[in-house]
């Protein structure tokens, strides 16, 4: 299974989640509860891979002290493509990052997304973790 797909997968697994596209029909965005949490698209000519290649990029909400820190690790991972840059990481999927971390960074993603939303809303996401 490529990287892609098993991304798509584990986004997927999150309670609550949809896949919207409001941009165009390749770019598809992850929402809980109508609020964005990940974004996974084409890097085409705009963001390269160390070799190069242009794969697929992924675009994960981040709190600030921790979005510095993966970008100083890993050269994947860059300030958010066309996002608030404080709080949002871009990373490359270029198989440079191990699957665990990526997994680890969604669910901090929709974690901090789903912190912020009303203790209700929070409630009925909790009940299917």
């Amino acid at each position: 299974m490529d990287i892609q797909t098993s991304v798509q997968q584990y986004l997927k697994t999150k309670p609550a989640t949809l896949v919207d596209f409001p941009f165009d029909n390749v770019t598809e965005v992850y929402k809980v509860k109508g609020k964005m949490f990940a974004l996974l698209g084409s890097g085409k000519d705009h963001l390269k891979a160390p070799d190069n290649s242009t794969p697929y990029f992924l675009n994960l909400k981040c709190d600030p002290d921790e979005a510095l820190m993966l970008r100083d690790i890993f050269p994947a991972i860059i300030a958010g493509y066309h996002m608030n840059k404080k709080h949002w990481n871009t990373v490359i999927l270029d198989g440079s990052i191990p699957q665990g971390e990526i997994e680890r960074m969604i669910d901090n993603s929709f974690d901090l997304v789903v912190s912020k939303m009303t203790k209700k809303d929070q409630a009925s996401i909790l009940l299917h973790l």
